[in-house]
């Protein structure tokens, strides 16, 4: 037989498998198709690419001209900036000269120290603003929410100790002295249980409405177990998170930018997103979805840093009611399709109720993540779950597990001072403060935006219970040297700057008074200083595209 001849005969063949082939792809391409669109439409919805540009973006760093000038600005408007520039190092540099000088002796040796110290503010403005407006994050007390640096000088806390901090660091004090306490007979013996475990599994458990939980030793290991457990019991590999929301730092969690290899496993799609739905009711490898109740602040937008403000574009708000919906329609959705419900309650657990997110919203997950405040002041993860999400072993085949273990779950010291805090946790003046916090929140920071608007001050505050942000109202490349005004003003943000607030719940009226009169005071310096005058730049599309031609090392 000739090979034409041959060929003539396998053509029905092969067209019979083309056509099975176009039938298996059809699908297979239509919900790839639903995977992309219900990605976000950014960068951050994309990770692979967005990981492949930011090794390519150059290295942009202005001089000390192009610093004051970025957004063109006269003469008269660059004249007042140097001069404010100039005051605000002075006063720094001799307020806090030894608090300054220990950070700086830190530095060398802690990558932790050099990595926030260097983003801080957009890159291109980092090296000078490194070395004439040093801060001094080195801290030689505390009482209640006043820190002391080494030079005496007295901040108000805004950082919340990322969180942690709810009642009040004198609260966290009498935590881990009290807790030390309860378990110094046994001391840091670890591998073992002292008695507390079993009341403060009791309690949590309460909060949590589940059946079993399992001890950790921060939130991001707490994060890891849970999606491991989901992926254990549903035999599925990819786990869901929403745009813009934190999990953690292991590679997974945290696609795109700051992971060194695209995460390959995750999904991120579009928050409250009917798209995202409809992606997680027809793929058949979802083994979890992870829920960030901050994320109600700015959906669909990445934790605020000032290190990343660039222009004016940030904007937070927050509607319960539209959350708690979508919640509910997520909630079904993993019902339906036996995908596990995860709220990641390490930075929000215990700050929204005693109950959580599940309680504060009126959803129920599958599993829970905590951490923070949860353990008394001291390091803690824990994962909450029903007993059919928790089990690590099958009766039916022995050798398959799903191992966790850690030197230091369960730490004597950690079980003591949470034991405290659980105790406080269930005292009705405590539940009932937070309750009662939102509409305290609220009518604050209605209070200051009132302040800020009278003052016709381009600034506002956003805030989701105890959580606050703040934003601008008019296009400025320079936003982010207000944290160092309110620096000047005495009060202590968190690396991130003006992008997070956390108000511990010991703030009087009184103490608010404080803290906006310091916040309206600042606003002021900025406005009086020129940071706010871009008549070049007249809008944040104008300073996007001034961004763009600077990247692509294009002058002007």
């Amino acid at each position: 037989m000739s090979a034409s001849m041959l060929m003539f005969d396998l053509l029905p063949v092969a067209a019979a498998a083309a056509g099975l082939a176009a039938l298996y792809a059809a699908p297979m391409g239509w919900r790839r198709l639903q995977l992309s669109r219900a990605k976000h439409p950014s960068l951050a919805g994309h990770s692979r690419m967005a990981v492949r540009l930011a090794r390519l973006m150059p290295t942009q760093r202005f001089d000390d001209a192009r610093f004051f000038n970025a957004d063109d600005a006269p003469g008269e408007v660059v004249a007042r900036r140097r001069a404010s520039f100039a005051g605000l190092s002075r006063t720094l540099k001799t307020r806090h000269a030894q608090s300054i000088a220990a950070t700086q002796a830190m530095k060398p040796s802690l990558p932790d120290l050099q990595f926030t110290s260097s983003y801080r503010v957009p890159p291109p403005f980092s090296p000078l603003v490194q070395r004439e407006l040093p801060l001094g994050p080195v801290m030689a007390a505390s009482d209640g929410h006043w820190l002391t640096d080494l030079d005496g000088q007295r901040f108000i806390d805004l950082a919340g100790s990322y969180g942690v901090n709810l009642f009040g660091y004198d609260f966290y004090r009498r935590c881990i002295a009290e807790g030390a306490k309860r378990v110094e007979r046994l001391g840091p013996v670890l591998g073992v249980y002292h008695p507390l475990v079993e009341e403060n599994v009791r309690r949590v458990l309460a909060h949590a409405q589940m059946d079993q939980l399992s001890f950790h030793m921060s939130g991001t290991e707490a994060v890891m177990q849970a999606v491991r457990l989901a992926r254990y019991h549903t035999g599925k590999t990819h786990l869901v998170r929403f745009c813009g929301a934190y999990h953690g730092w292991w590679d997974e969690a945290q696609p795109g930018p700051g992971n060194p290899l695209p995460a390959e496993r995750t999904y991120t799609l579009r928050d409250m997103h009917a798209r995202s739905l409809q992606v997680l009711r027809t793929r058949r490898d979802i083994a979890c979805v992870l829920v960030n109740p901050l994320q109600a602040l700015h959906p669909n937008k990445p934790a605020p840093g000032d290190g990343s403000l660039v222009d004016s574009s940030r904007r937070a708000s927050y509607d319960r009611d539209a959350y708690a919906a979508w919640l509910r329609e997520l909630r079904q959705v993993c019902t339906d399709r036996g995908i596990a419900l995860i709220f990641d309650e390490v930075f929000m657990g215990f700050r929204l109720g005693a109950g959580g997110a599940q309680a504060y919203f009126g959803v129920r997950a599958d599993l829970v993540t905590y951490g923070k405040t949860l353990g008394g002041g001291l390091p803690i993860g824990v994962v909450c779950g029903r007993a059919s999400w928790m089990k690590r072993y099958r009766d039916e085949r022995p050798a398959d597990v799903c191992f966790a273990r850690g030197t230091f779950n369960t730490h004597p010291y950690v079980m003591g001072a949470m034991s405290v805090f659980l105790e406080a946790l269930d005292e009705p003046r405590r539940q009932q403060q937070l309750l009662d916090q939102d509409a305290q929140q609220d009518s604050r920071r209605a209070r200051l935006n009132a302040a800020l608007e009278a003052e016709d001050l381009p600034l506002r505050a956003a805030n989701m219970s105890s959580i606050w942000t703040l934003y601008y109202t008019q296009p400025s490349r320079y936003n982010w040297m207000l944290q160092y005004f309110l620096r000047e003003q005495g009060l202590a943000l968190s690396w991130v700057g003006t992008g997070r607030m956390i108000f511990s719940l010991d703030f009087s009226d009184a103490d608010f008074d404080e803290v906006q009169r310091r916040i309206v005071a600042a606003a002021r310096a900025m406005r009086d200083g020129g940071w706010w005058s871009s008549p070049a730049l007249p809008s944040n599309k104008a300073i996007k595209r001034r961004l763009l031609m600077e990247t692509l090392g294009f002058k002007h």
